[in-house]
């Protein structure tokens, strides 16, 4: 057995220490330094074993358990640490490592070679020949003398010593050297050996013959090109060349697209660019990203218009119900196209060509022409010339509250024309970057929206819709709205140019159309661009027949009812628009019909069938359900009162009933505070308003006292109530809920007669007007949604102004039928109507509180 001994142990960082190989070592760490003093004290000899990492401060669990005695020769001090020259003498195996005075020490046995059998066996034989021979060709291949390349490996007779000396010399990564260091089996590690220095040899015959290729095609170039030049052919040696196939793939691309001069030049010239960037660059990084939007732009791409009017109108119906008014609308929109259309199509196949400037109209002072001659051009494709045709024209722009339809309509426009629909949503853009794109100057830079849109639509004419365009933001970043203004204009999207591409991409053929809830906030000069088509809430016999065709067929199937023949009644769709959703759309009644859905979807997931053995869903399960109402809309007053007066509002939720209150305090009035604005002094009247009233409602009940006190004797009004009123009280209930507008002017000036003259108004009567001090009914606005707000109170007559009249064509038949309607021009038409004529009595007064 091989004879045990301790050594201290020398950490070798980078490399690895091999038998009969003299190597010059640099040590300084401080454990090195006190390992080699007890080395040099003794018989010289140390542990040379080689980390597995480099760490400057070694310790026993990063060292190989394989490593070599090693003596130590000549040495050199220095004030950085030591210079030695080291001798491996013998394969060992570390059996422990241990810390002894600050260095490592190392219990080690000898590890004795793997001899082969046979010395003389040919297959050794050969294969040491061999080694020699290629060991020879490294070295004279590496440059070195031939006669110092034979002399030195002559030197070394045995086998296993001369795989050593190899290992020794040739360029191995630590790991590798330390697989052949602890291969013990000679002829094992000789072969080892002879697979590296054949890769070797192929490693630099390659490289000979990259520099001889580059050197014949570069010549006298310059440095820069001659290593760009280097790289691809290691590249290509390697098997990595890659980017010369993409940028190939790109050009013929890019080849095959028609594009503009403009664009056409600027393609040219980055792919130039790219050609002479490197692969990892960021600069190619932007450029291919760059080109590869233009080539996945529709430059080309378009589809074909087979619009037929009567399938338009078909496709309407079938996705939506109601909306007569918007329907023919959009089929008089579409009918002006496929006209145009049909002529312009007709032209370019008699005469084989149309002119560009035909479909763009007449240059004006307003819209200049670009002069990038567009204009001069002669449109020769039929189908690009309907394209264009159809695309010329008023943008519609389709108001209304949420859920009524305005973005599905935009899609069954889509679908009547056969073309790609692409909806960009708008809401709280900021930046005009948002429209425009970044410039390709900017860290990750990108298209706008608009561009993006184009892209996932792949065709020229799809139809684009701009979602929400009144939820436009604006910012120090500039202004989204001005923006589209040149998008919307049909005389400059032509060549709308964004930041990222940077040059114009032609928007004539898309079919634009935008959405809103509040006019109000599109700024004019964008609203300029496009022509309104307003619209209003549905009915709520218009929503249980939406319920019941479209809405409860859907959720059903989404909640997995749909094999289970389950139905409604009508009555249990009533009770929940009435009494869960307030709303001008249906999107809040579909997400309680399908809660509806889902409730029952668990009862029956849980083996409850009751609701299933039914087939039908009553208004009593559908409170079970659901739980306690969650809406509660204002219902027409069980009788009538003094100083309670029935008014209607608009919101963008729809229309509404309110109750406008008025008390009149006799006799000596409290103190107010003077800074108070919710008092007015009107006269020798205090004017309290309560309820979070605006301030163009707190003006109409200014106007409506004035009237009030000035025409007491006209209007019924004895003397003596008026000289003894000192405060005016007008209460409009829902206090939390702010409230203006000029509506409810003839509603308030009704309450205030009513309790000043002490006479009863209906409480079947409803009215809503503006009042001037002349006592004059003025016209307002929202007349459909406030009479179906009236209606669902169940008021039976209404009150509107004459100036209103017209509008009330627009509400629905079947509730017009239902209502009385009184258009009045001043206040008396109104107060004949709505006061009951004869006054109260006393002690009935008194029990109201006056």
């Amino acid at each position: 057995m091989s004879q045990r001994q301790t050594l201290p142990v020398l950490p070798l960082r980078g490399t690895v220490m091999f038998p009969g190989i003299t190597a010059p070592i640099a040590a300084g760490r401080p454990g090195t330094l006190r390992a080699i003093e007890t080395a040099l004290k003794g018989d010289r000899l140390v542990f040379a074993v080689a980390q597995r990492d480099n760490t400057e401060e070694p310790t026993a669990d990063i060292l190989f358990s394989t490593g070599v005695i090693a003596r130590i020769g000549q040495v050199q001090r220095g004030l950085g640490g030591v210079q030695l020259l080291l001798q491996g003498e013998q394969r060992a195996t570390a059996l422990h490592y241990g810390e002894q005075d600050g260095y490592l020490t190392s219990v080690i046995v000898p590890a004795e070679e793997m001899m082969p059998l046979d010395l003389k066996d040919p297959a050794f034989t050969a294969l040491h020949k061999e080694a020699r021979e290629r060991a020879a060709e490294l070295g004279e291949k590496r440059g070195l003398p031939e006669e110092v390349v034979h002399q030195v490996l002559d030197s070394v007779e045995d086998a296993g010593r001369f795989a050593d000396l190899v290992a020794g010399y040739i360029e191995l990564t630590v790991p590798e050297k330390q697989g052949l260091l602890e291969t013990l089996s000679v002829e094992e590690r000789l072969r080892r050996v002879l697979v590296h220095v054949q890769r070797q040899i192929g490693l630099l015959e390659a490289q000979e013959d990259i520099k001889s290729q580059v050197q014949e095609e570069l010549g006298e170039r310059q440095r820069e090109m001659f290593l760009r030049e280097q790289l691809k052919a290691i590249q290509k040696e390697l098997g990595d060349d890659d980017t010369g196939k993409e940028i190939s793939e790109l050009r013929e691309k890019l080849s095959k697209l028609l594009l503009p001069k403009e664009a056409r030049a600027e393609v040219e010239r980055e792919l130039g660019r790219l050609e002479r960037a490197g692969r990892e660059s960021m600069e190619a990084q932007v450029i291919r990203t760059y080109l590869e939007w233009i080539a996945e732009l529709p430059w080309n791409a378009r589809s074909d218009d087979h619009l037929e009017l009567a399938r338009a109108g078909e496709i309407l119906d079938e996705d939506h119900y109601g909306l007569k008014d918007v329907k023919d609308r959009v089929l008089e929109f579409l009918a002006v196209r496929q006209l145009r259309a049909q002529q312009v199509a007709a032209e370019v196949a008699t005469t084989g060509e149309f002119p560009v400037s035909k479909l763009k109209g007449e240059a004006t002072d307003a819209t200049p022409a670009l002069g990038n001659g567009e204009e001069d051009r002669q449109i020769t494709d039929t189908r690009e010339a309907k394209a264009r045709a159809m695309a010329r024209g008023p943008i519609l722009l389709f108001n209304g509250p949420p859920g009524v339809g305005k973005t599905s309509i935009a899609k069954s426009i889509a679908r009547a024309l056969g073309r790609e629909y692409v909806r960009v949503a708008l809401g709280g853009a900021r930046d005009e970057a948002d429209i425009r794109g970044h410039r390709r100057t900017y860290v990750g830079a990108m298209p706008g929206r608009i561009i993006q849109g184009m892209k996932q639509a792949g065709t020229r004419n799809p139809v684009f819709l701009l979602d929400e365009v009144d939820k436009l933001g604006q910012s120090y970043q500039g202004d989204p709205s001005s923006a589209l203004l040149e998008v919307l204009d049909p005389a400059q999207n032509d060549s709308f140019t964004d930041h990222y591409l940077g040059v114009p991409f032609d928007l004539s053929e898309v079919l634009f159309i935008a959405t809103s809830n509040f006019i109000q906030n599109i700024p004019g000069p964008l609203l300029d661009r496009m022509e309104v088509v307003e619209f209003s809430g549905y009915t709520e016999r218009e929503k249980a027949e939406i319920a019941k065709t479209y809405l409860v067929p859907r959720q059903l199937e989404e909640s997995g009812l749909s094999n289970r023949e389950l139905s409604f009644t009508d009555d249990a769709i009533m009770k929940v628009i009435s009494e869960y959703t307030r709303e001008s759309g249906v999107r809040q009644l579909e997400r309680q019909l399908g809660a509806v859905a889902r409730k029952v979807a668990r009862r029956v997931a849980m083996g409850d069938t009751a609701t299933i053995d039914d087939k039908v869903i009553s208004d009593g399960e559908v409170r079970e359900l659901l739980g306690r109402p969650k809406v509660h809309p204002e219902r027409a007053a069980e009788h009538d009162e003094v100083g309670i007066s029935t008014g209607m509002y608009y919101t963008p939720m729809g229309g509404d009933s309110m109750f406008v209150e008025a008390r009149i305090r006799r006799g000596t009035a409290p103190q107010t505070r003077a800074d108070d604005t919710n008092v007015v002094r009107v006269g020798p009247i205090s004017l309290i308003l309560t309820g979070q009233l605006g301030d163009v409602m707190k003006e109409s009940a200014r106007a409506a006292l004035t009237y009030a006190t000035n025409n007491a004797e006209v209007l019924g009004i004895p003397a003596e109530r008026v000289a003894s009123a000192s405060e005016a009280h007008i209460h409009v209930p829902a206090g939390a809920i702010p409230k203006d507008g000029p509506s409810a002017g003839i509603a308030i000036a009704t309450a205030l007669v009513s309790e000043m003259s002490n006479r009863k108004v209906r409480r079947d009567v409803s009215m809503t007007g503006e009042i001037t001090l002349r006592g004059r009914v003025l016209p307002i606005g929202g007349v459909k949604e406030k009479v179906l707000g009236a209606h669902r109170a169940g008021i039976k007559e209404v009150i509107v102004p004459k100036a209103n009249e017209a509008d009330l064509e627009d509400v629905p038949e079947e509730v017009r039928r239902q209502l009385t309607f009184h258009c009045v021009e001043t206040l008396r038409d109104v107060l004949k109507i709505a006061l009951v004529q004869a006054p109260v009595e006393e002690a009935v007064e008194e029990l109201v509180g006056v």
